[in-house]
C-alpha cells in the first residue's frame, strides 16, 4: 500500500492551488449594510470588553501579546449577532473571548468527541476539559452549545446555519489523521453563503510531505488554501497580525520548541523564549 506521509502535499493538491494562482490572491468584501456595521460596532466593544473579561486565565492574558485575539477575531469580521461555530476548541482560550460577544444577540456553539472515550486519547481528554469549563462558569458560557462530533460524518450543525466557522492550530492535526478534507467539507456545508472561516495555523514552508507536518506541527499556507478551495470556498483576505519572522520553523520537537511547551526543557530554553510562539498564517474564507 503506498504511504501517504511519503507524498507531498502541494503536488496532491496542485489542481486547486493552480486554481488559487489563477485568482486575487484577496478580495475585499462588499460593503457592510447600516445594520452590520452597527453590529459589528457593537461587537468591537463587547469583543474588547472579553478580551479583557473575567471568565479568561492568567494563563492565557499572558498569551495574548503572541496570538491577537482581539485583532484576529475582529479580521475575520466577528459580529456580536452571529451564529459561530468553533472548531477543536482545546481548553477554551477562544471560547472564553466568543461566548460574552456572542451571549445576548448571537450564538457561540463548540465541537468536542466523546468525553467517555479511550481514556488515553487526546480526544476525549479535551471533550473533557471543555465541557469541565463550560460547566463550571454557568454565567458566561450557559448559552454555549458544546457539539459532539462523531467519525467519520463530522456533522457540525444544520446545513447552512452558521455565518462564521472558526479555528486555531488545528489543520495540522487533521492532515495527520487523514480528516482534511472532510473538516473543511463539513465547514463549507454548515455556513450560509457568504459565510466566514477564519483560520489560525501554524506557518511551514513550501513542499512539506505530510510525514513533515505530523514531525514538526507546522502546515504550507498553499496547503490550507487549497484544502479550503477544494470544499468549495474561496479566499477573502489574509493578514500577518500572527506573523513571527524570528520563527525558522525547522526547531528540533518542531513547534512544540517554542512557547508555551517548551518542548526542549532546558536545551536552548531562552533561545525559544526569545522568539517567542510560532510564525502562523491568518486567513479569511468565504462560502459563494
Amino acid at each position: 500500500m503506498l504511504d501517504h506521509r511519503s507524498l507531498t502535499l502541494p503536488v496532491v493538491s496542485l489542481v486547486f492551488v493552480a486554481a488559487l494562482d489563477a485568482c486575487p490572491a484577496a478580495e475585499s468584501a462588499p460593503p457592510a449594510s447600516p445594520t452590520s456595521a452597527a453590529s459589528a460596532g457593537a461587537a468591537s466593544a463587547k469583543l474588547h470588553a472579553a478580551v479583557l473579561g473575567r471568565a479568561r486565565t492568567e494563563r492565557e492574558r499572558a498569551r495574548d501579546r503572541h496570538r491577537h485575539p482581539e485583532e484576529t477575531l475582529a479580521f475575520f469580521g466577528l459580529r456580536e449577532d452571529m451564529t459561530v461555530v468553533e472548531l477543536w476548541p482545546g481548553g477554551g482560550y477562544y471560547t472564553a473571548i466568543l461566548a460574552p460577544v456572542l451571549a445576548e444577540k448571537g450564538h457561540l456553539t463548540v465541537t468536542h468527541f466523546d468525553p467517555k472515550g479511550d481514556p488515553k486519547s487526546e480526544d476525549t481528554e479535551e471533550a473533557q476539559a471543555i465541557l469541565g469549563r463550560l460547566a463550571k462558569t454557568p454565567d458566561v458560557f450557559g448559552k454555549v452549545t458544546p457539539k459532539e462530533l462523531k467519525r467519520p460524518e463530522l456533522v457540525l450543525g444544520p446545513d447552512g446555519s452558521a455565518d462564521m466557522v472558526v479555528t486555531f492550530r488545528n489543520v495540522h492535526n487533521w492532515v495527520d489523521d487523514g480528516t482534511a478534507d472532510q473538516v473543511f467539507a463539513a465547514a463549507a456545508r454548515v455556513l450560509k453563503k457568504g459565510g466566514f472561516l477564519g483560520v489560525e495555523e501554524h506557518r511551514g514552508k513550501p513542499g512539506m510531505t505530510v510525514l513533515q507536518i505530523k514531525d514538526s506541527g507546522y502546515m504550507p499556507e498553499d496547503v490550507v488554501i487549497a484544502l479550503a478551495e477544494k470544499a468549495g470556498l474561496r479566499l477573502g483576505a489574509r493578514s500577518e497580525i500572527n506573523a513571527n519572522p524570528k520563527d525558522t520553523t525547522d526547531h528540533p520537537k518542531g513547534v512544540w520548541a517554542l512557547p508555551p511547551v517548551l518542548a526542549n526543557k532546558d536545551v536552548d530554553r531562552d533561545k525559544y523564549i526569545a522568539i517567542g510562539e510560532s510564525d502562523r498564517m491568518t486567513l479569511k474564507f468565504v462560502k459563494p
